[in-house]
């Protein structure tokens, strides 16, 4: 007789289910051109990369927008400003055409010419010379501050100047101007220029430095000088009486 036992069915063991997986994004492969093209770097797809160039990283630097303009200021006011001197410069050279004076030693006379005991020379010379403006427009006022001097190879003789005086449009004004000085080497220097006066050719320069200021119509500018220089040869060195110049060539500039 069967056992009244309840029978029941026998748990047939069955493997669970795995659990669900996560979505398999696709993969992205990225090369860098600095690596091996072999070794690639996986890259989630949908993340952003941002790359930066290496010239961005360190930016160059330049100069300064502020500092160029000032600079092209600059340079556009000193061309401007020269432009307006040339443009002032030719105004007045057409409108008053100057000329530089001109002059000319007329003669010479030595006043003394003695051998000390201590045997130094003393000289004393008077020279005449004119000077001529040759300008319509233009008037020149000689200022104090003038050097004149007679030198004999290099050896000053004696000096002097001229007085201080204003000369007008197209005038001619006679000067006579003395010089004196003293020379230690006066035995040497005499010897030399009493053999030379057998030959009747003596040279002496006569320089001149002088100031004077330049009146353009009423204007009356800065004050510049006249250089010159007047290489003369004369035939002897007799004291009281006048000397003949022989040859006389002179040489002027005007000095800003």
């Amino acid at each position: 007789m069967t056992d009244p036992q309840r029978i029941h069915p026998t748990a047939v063991d069955v493997e669970a289910p795995p659990p669900p997986q996560p979505p398999q994004i696709p993969q992205a492969s990225f090369v860098s051109k600095k690596d091996d093209p072999a070794q690639q770097r996986q890259v989630p797809l949908g993340r952003a990369i941002t790359v930066t160039p290496p010239a961005l990283l360190n930016p160059p630097k330049r100069p300064s927008n502020r500092f160029c303009k000032c600079l092209c200021w600059t340079v556009g006011f000193l061309i401007l400003l020269l432009i307006i001197v040339g443009a002032t410069a030719a105004i007045i050279y057409l409108v008053f055409q100057p000329k530089l004076p001109n002059y000319s030693v007329d003669n010479l006379r030595i006043s003394d010419l003695t051998l000390n005991f201590d045997l130094s020379l003393y000289a004393r010379f008077n020279v005449r010379i004119t000077a001529e403006n040759p300008n319509k427009k233009i008037g020149i006022y000689y200022e104090r501050g003038s050097h004149l001097s007679v030198w004999y190879k290099k050896t000053n003789l004696c000096q002097g100047s001229i007085p201080r005086f204003y000369q007008g449009h197209q005038n001619k004004t006679v000067l006579n101007v003395a010089l004196s000085g003293q020379n230690q080497y006066g035995r040497t220097l005499l010897d030399a220029m009493q053999e030379e006066q057998q030959t009747g050719r003596i040279p002496l320069d006569l320089k001149i430095d002088v100031p004077v200021r330049i009146e353009l119509g009423k204007l009356k500018l800065t004050k510049v000088r006249i250089l010159g220089s007047c290489m003369l040869i004369v035939d002897s060195l007799s004291t009281n009486s006048f000397i003949r110049i022989t040859a006389s060539t002179c040489n002027f500039r005007l000095k800003l």
